[in-house]
């Protein structure tokens, strides 16, 4: 990933003061790409992942960026992205390119 996107911000999620996953973001003018996020098993399922993914939806939206991430076709958490906001746009291979637009006020 540093070599593809070595500006980005590459950061351990912590919960309580202990490791709980990972997020790797990058952000340009026009964008704000989630290049991984993943928590580990024992922090999924108690919304730290939403609030912290509705934090980065809220950043795009604030400076008029579009969001995207590729997830696997069958990863459950696309299920999250689309209830988020995100819609497919491409598909390539086993990974979908999802996005979400900034309102436009």
């Amino acid at each position: 990933y540093r070599a593809n996107y070595e500006d980005g911000d590459f950061l351990i999620i912590q919960v309580d003061g202990r490791d709980a996953g990972r997020l790797y973001v990058h952000r340009t003018e026009a964008e704000l790409h989630i290049i991984d996020i993943a928590l580990l098993p024992e922090a999924r399922g108690r919304g730290i992942g939403t609030r912290i993914l509705n934090d980065l939806l809220a950043e795009a939206q604030a400076s008029a960026r579009t969001t995207r991430i590729y997830v696997e076709t069958l990863n459950p958490a696309r299920r999250l992205y689309e209830r988020l906001g995100f819609r497919a746009v491409e598909e390539k291979g086993l990974h979908l390119l999802m996005v979400k637009e900034p309102r436009i006020s």
